[in-house]
């Protein structure tokens, strides 16, 4: 109740600041969410989490994340960063071969690092803005720079022209075992999050302004000038 009351508040005066000028549709719209997780999300990660063996998850997840690769294969080259390139064109093929198919991360076990890359972050570092922040039905906190990310990931996915990943009940069954294992690893820490949270809406958008700048950055220090320590 007290989340959903921070869902319906009246729009921020520092809405502009935020750069959040659709705040209230916004806010409807995450409340919205909100509704839908505790029906739906929540209750079956719950499950997956509590029935399903650590072992099997952790499976689940590595198939998922070695479905990504190419995509991150395909921002690392745009983003002309030879290095990251190879790092995950290595991975791709240990742990689509010696991982059986993904479902062991022996590229971690042999020391090949792991990171993500898409779209979005490839317009921030051709150094398109953002844009204004929104909210959106079922999909969350994002903006139009990664709206527009989102949908190029999808033709640069040279996976996508195998006949079965063009069939609708596998790009649904894809999008939803992705989100339900982000949502089962990540329980606890959004359940403290919405527990100790004044304003839910705002320490998300906080959040996820945040968690984007740093995979922008991979994952490195911000050194503006706002930022920068004292000499």
């Amino acid at each position: 109740m007290s989340l959903s009351a921070c869902a319906t508040m009246p729009p921020n005066p520092d809405a502009p600041a935020t750069n959040d000028p659709y705040e209230a549709t916004n806010r409807e719209i995450f409340a919205l969410n909100l509704k839908i997780d505790g029906w739906t999300l929540r209750p079956t990660a719950t499950a997956y989490a509590n029935n399903v063996p650590e072992g099997v998850r952790e499976a689940v997840h590595n198939v998922l994340a070695n479905l990504d690769l190419p995509i991150t294969f395909a921002n690392d080259v745009l983003q002309a960063e030879p290095r990251r390139a190879g790092q995950t064109a290595s991975r791709f093929l240990v742990n689509s071969t010696l991982g059986l198919g993904g479902l062991f991360d022996m590229a971690g076990h042999v020391g090949i690092p792991d990171h993500s890359e898409d779209f979005g972050q490839t317009l921030a570092v051709w150094g398109v803005g953002e844009g204004p922040y929104l909210v959106l039905p079922l999909l969350g906190p994002s903006s139009p720079r990664d709206v527009l990310g989102q949908g190029v990931d999808v033709l640069l996915d040279p996976t996508i022209y195998v006949r079965i990943k063009q069939h609708p009940w596998w790009m649904m069954g894809h999008a939803y075992v992705t989100i339900l294992d982000l949502r089962a690893r990540n329980m606890e820490t959004l359940d403290d999050i919405e527990r100790t949270s004044l304003d839910f809406y705002a320490t998300t958008r906080s959040l996820y302004r945040q968690h984007r700048a740093s995979e922008i950055r991979n994952g490195e220090a911000d050194i503006s000038p706002t930022n920068a320590p004292p000499s």
